[in-house]
């Protein structure tokens, strides 16, 4: 079933955000225990459910990371050139970004696709007024290449773009249900938090973020939603408000 763009604003008032941020990882793109770097069985999946949320009404932006391809931190410490290696961890940000461009479109969605390194052939260089007129147009807009500087996280990239755009908050996907006080495969008793303030993620000294995307988003006040992207349709209850996962934001009555 395709993507029908009209129905984006006949549900839009389903959505609690206006304008989000949604960052994955690129392991995502991988089906679990393969070779594969990316599967194109997994990106259609994770494809259809962006596509869904869009139905909310919300305008929605995508960091995406390169690390099922490469990882620029893993290879430094095996000698390379930190720099050299972090260009090429923000080039295989790039393919996944395509990726899941193709992927949309299938879909009916459309998709433009914003670089922090220009490369005329593949995508728009980033301008945060072009990226934000698609967002109000219902384009889906994908940022590739990190920052476009080296030593700077994809995580860093969504909190630098969320607060350029003016997005209300970022939904942080990944493979665990939320933030716990510890460990939840090594510890069983571990326990995760509903809603934490920045201070005491950082006081608990919780790996929400690095600590450059962390303060990016504590000095914005930038709420931080983490949750399980393995479970269907969390992207859209997130996006509904619906207790999904983890929310880091500045005050606790922001849950409620």
């Amino acid at each position: 079933m395709r993507f029908d763009p009209a129905s984006r604003m006949s549900q839009s008032s389903q959505a609690r955000y206006k304008r989000v941020v949604l960052k994955l990882s690129g392991e995502v793109l991988r089906e679990p225990g393969s070779n594969e770097s990316i599967s194109p069985e997994v990106v259609q999946k994770i494809a259809a459910q962006i596509a869904d949320a869009t139905k909310l009404g919300v305008e929605l932006a995508l960091v995406i990371g390169g690390g099922n391809i490469w990882r620029g931190l893993t290879a430094s410490h095996k000698g390379m050139n930190r720099t050299t290696a972090d260009y090429m961890g923000m080039l295989a940000t790039v393919i996944n970004g395509l990726a899941l461009m193709s992927a949309l479109e299938e879909l009916g969605v459309e998709v433009r696709v914003q670089t922090a390194i220009e490369m005329q052939n593949l995508a728009e260089p980033f301008i945060v007024r072009r990226a934000t007129r698609h967002l109000e147009l219902g384009r889906v807009v994908i940022f590739v290449a990190g920052t476009g500087n080296p030593f700077f996280s994809t995580d860093t990239t969504a909190a630098l773009r969320a607060a350029e755009i003016g997005a209300q908050a970022i939904l942080k996907a990944t493979k665990v249900d939320g933030i716990y006080d510890s460990d939840p495969k090594k510890n069983p008793d571990a326990k995760r938090f509903d809603h934490i303030t920045y201070t005491d993620a950082l006081s608990k000294r919780l790996q929400v973020m690095d600590s450059t995307a962390f303060s990016l988003c504590m000095d914005n006040k930038m709420p931080i939603i983490v949750f399980d992207m393995n479970k269907p349709d969390n992207i859209r209850l997130a996006i509904a408000g619906e207790p999904v996962g983890t929310l880091v934001s500045d005050k606790p009555d922001t849950a409620k």
